[in-house]
């Protein structure tokens, strides 16, 4: 159970870590356009040095999409099995309850078959009395 609830605080981390590195992708905002005034070499760097933030920034997303696939598989297994050890629990009950209800069926069906035997008997008896 401890399990479960490391994993869906990671989850909400991991969501958290995902929001907040978009946002910072966002505020990046689109690649600078050469200024004419300036150098090309210093156009080039100024590019260079975006594209190196919006690389690392997106290879951050990629590894917290990864780690938050992972926790999501792993709370998907633990679904499963839960799914599964109800399934089994539900089995037993029910295999718990069959026999109750098959012995009840058998003791109605005897005593039903006993009382129209003595009706016959009684039946014969008062026959040959006559």
């Amino acid at each position: 159970m401890m399990n479960e609830i490391k994993i869906s605080n990671n989850i909400y981390d991991l969501k958290s870590k995902i929001q907040q590195i978009q946002r910072e992708l966002d505020d990046l905002g689109d690649p600078i356009s050469n200024i004419p005034e300036m150098i090309n070499s210093t156009n080039l760097l100024r590019s260079n040095q975006f594209l190196l933030k919006h690389d690392e920034k997106k290879n951050n997303l990629l590894s917290v999409y990864a780690q938050y696939s992972n926790s999501m598989e792993l709370l998907l297994s633990s679904v499963f099995e839960i799914q599964l050890q109800l399934k089994d629990i539900l089995k037993e009950q029910s295999l718990m309850i069959s026999p109750k209800t098959k012995k009840t069926k058998t003791k109605k069906t005897k005593t039903k078959k006993t009382k129209t035997k003595k009706t016959k008997t009684k039946k014969t008896k008062t026959k040959k009395q006559n």
